[in-house]
């Protein structure tokens, strides 16, 4: 017997908080975005009628009231969101305990079980559907399916507040005619190098030869050949089931543009404090490897990274590392928007390396150390680095709760 597997997704999940508290925004063109006074605004979310008038996430709000001239602007309140979110979360446990949260808004969920008491996947996921608007007063779109990868689709193919299942019997007539880059984990880079190899349409992906892909794309095309053909079977993993950590990391919006090295050094060391912080709680020694993401004010991204010799374990390391990485790969042809920063290949254990003066990582070891805990005390921000205090917005954001990189994990 197939599986049962939901993909659940929260339209405009943040814009569709705001109007449920806020009625008097209801039928209007509502976007959330940050700060309005700072930046005038990025938008991170909108709803769908800000959507139809041709706003999209990443626009400032000055551009996108440019296309949408009635429209409201929110500024973002995480905590809610999160809040709203652990409601829907608890309503899907109500159902299966395999629930695998994908961001904020979004989950997949193993659904086999219910099949003998509901008759079909999709009476389970109407019910549901249901129950979320009725109990929390948002909608969601959920896609029906026999593995993750197709759920995901299915989710969003019809929005919002809908219902698409994608079965063994309909999914080549129903994906392999969408474009290539709808597939899961096809970004715009592979999408690029497909397209060099005449591959526009997940169908194309799914009848091309898996050692072409593999040899243009490396393991990655074996991976997409198998989710376009339908034969992913990759679990839904258990909601309390603590998955591997592979990589720590943290990135952040800055509230302006960044104009100059000096700007992006303020940064750079708050975040990296928070992802030496992070791999401490984790109980990791040192990372190996550190990845940077530079996103210009033309929201292209650009991610670079560097094998640290030796292994880094402080911030003032990762933060020197992450600078090298800055400086050689931004040449400031544009301003710099965000900036995001992550450690992989961890050691478990301690292992220093020849040469290294042992005295003075310890006693910097036990001065970050020393340092969290007096923040854990006394707050985020009760003590902070002379380069951050440069920037008085900036050392008053608390970067390690509120803007962590997630990573998406991935099973064979």
């Amino acid at each position: 017997m197939d599986r049962a597997i939901l993909h659940s997704d929260l339209n405009n999940f943040y814009a569709s908080v705001e109007c449920l508290l806020h009625p008097e925004l209801r039928g209007k063109s509502v976007v959330v975005c940050g700060s309005i006074e700072d930046r005038h605004g990025i938008v991170l979310a909108k709803n769908m009628k800000a959507k139809k008038a041709g706003v999209t996430t990443g626009m400032t709000m000055f551009e996108a009231q440019r296309l949408c001239p009635d429209l409201i602007g929110v500024e973002a309140n995480f905590d809610t969101y999160l809040d709203y979110s652990r409601r829907v979360r608890n309503i899907y446990l109500e159902y299966t305990n395999q629930v695998e949260p994908f961001g904020i808004d979004e989950a997949w969920l193993d659904v086999t079980c219910c099949l003998r008491a509901y008759g079909s996947a999709e009476n389970v996921a109407r019910e549901i559907k249901e129950r979320i608007k009725k109990e929390i007063g948002v909608t969601v779109s959920i896609g029906v399916s026999f593995n993750k990868v197709f759920a995901k689709l299915g989710s969003d193919m019809k929005k919002p507040d809908a219902i698409t299942v994608i079965s063994r019997e309909n999914f080549q007539s129903l994906i392999w005619p969408l474009p290539a880059k709808e597939l899961l984990y096809v970004g715009r880079k592979t999408a690029e190098k497909l397209q060099k190899l005449n591959i526009c349409t997940i169908g194309d992906l799914a009848r091309a030869n898996r050692g072409l892909l593999e040899q243009h794309l490396g393991k990655w095309g074996g991976y997409l050949h198998t989710y376009a053909s339908g034969q992913d079977i990759a679990p839904v993993r258990k909601y309390d089931e603590r998955t591997e950590i592979k990589s720590v990391g943290n990135s952040m919006t800055f509230y302006k543009d960044i104009v100059n090295n000096n700007e992006a050094e303020c940064l750079v060391y708050v975040l990296a404090e928070s992802v030496a912080a992070r791999m401490r709680e984790y109980g990791f020694c040192r990372a190996r490897t550190i990845t940077l993401t530079i996103v210009a004010n033309t929201l292209e991204h650009t991610t670079r990274m560097m094998k640290m010799q030796p292994p880094a374990s402080t911030s003032k390391e990762i933060a020197e590392y992450a600078m090298v990485l800055f400086k050689k790969h931004h040449s400031w042809q544009n301003l710099v928007r965000g900036l995001g920063i992550s450690v992989s290949d961890f050691l478990a254990q301690e292992q220093l390396c020849m040469g290294e003066s042992v005295i003075m990582r310890e006693k910097t070891e036990t001065l970050e150390k020393t340092v969290e805990q007096l923040r854990n005390r006394f707050g985020r921000n009760s003590v902070l680095r002379g380069v951050v205090l440069q920037d008085a917005k900036l050392s008053s954001t608390n970067v390690k709760e509120t803007h962590v990189i997630h990573p998406v994990s991935f099973k064979k």
